[in-house]
């Protein structure tokens, strides 16, 4: 009887393991390739006319790309002829506008005298300098009120002159350096107007002569060459 057990039990375990390889095996669901990418063509890049088109603000800042910069038309030394373009390109929708620039033109040379204790003493060493047929004035107001100008000279070299009749003649003249400034008017032209002014930018320049034009900081405006 024990034999018959063991063989009974060895049967059944035979019987259990061919059962099992016999058994379908579980496939892992995969999504189909077809489907994955139907699912993607939902979705792409934006390229730059998209941008436009999604935030518009993006875009113009971007096409500001920082400080902004202007079309300068000129230079004219009298305003009517700045104000001669400006009208012109007011005319054709061009926003544009008259900008006076003060450009530095040389130096010129002052020659003085120091201001002395006094007005009362001034005005004496005046007259003195008059007596002795020098060209002189009173300073009235500035850092130097009550000192004497002997003039103001173009050149260094007339002033220099000057300076040494005086030294001959026993007074101590000084010197100081003038700024020279030279006005001109330029027309500024709006950065969102720059497209139209290049289309009647040939005919401005055959009504008026020497036309320049200049690409500048709008806001700074720098002193053209």
């Amino acid at each position: 009887m024990r034999w018959v057990f063991l063989l009974l039990l060895v049967l059944n375990l035979f019987y259990y393991v061919w059962h099992q390889q016999q058994a379908p095996l579980r496939v892992k669901e995969v999504e189909p390739m077809a489907l994955h990418q139907g699912s993607r063509q939902g979705v792409r890049l934006l390229d730059a006319s998209d941008r436009t088109r999604v935030r518009p603000e993006l875009a113009q800042a971007e096409a500001r790309g920082g400080d902004e910069t202007c079309l300068f038309l000129g230079s004219f030394q009298q305003e009517t002829g700045a104000r001669q373009v400006e009208q012109r390109l007011v005319a054709l929708d061009i926003r544009a506008e008259v900008r006076p620039v003060n450009a530095a033109a040389g130096l010129d040379y002052w020659v003085y005298l120091a201001p002395l204790a006094s007005r009362q003493a001034s005005l004496r060493q005046l007259k003195e300098l008059q007596a002795r047929k020098i060209d002189s004035y009173i300073i009235t107001q500035g850092d130097l009120a009550n000192g004497i100008s002997l003039g103001i000279f173009p050149r260094s070299d007339s002033a220099e002159s000057v300076m040494r009749r005086l030294r001959d003649a026993g007074y101590e003249p000084l010197l100081r350096e003038l700024p020279r400034a030279q006005r001109s008017y330029w027309v500024r032209i709006a950065p969102e107007s720059r497209r139209l002014a290049d289309d009647v930018m040939p005919q401005l320049a055959s009504d008026f002569q020497n036309l320049q034009h200049q690409i500048m900081p709008c806001e700074s405006v720098a002193t053209p060459q």
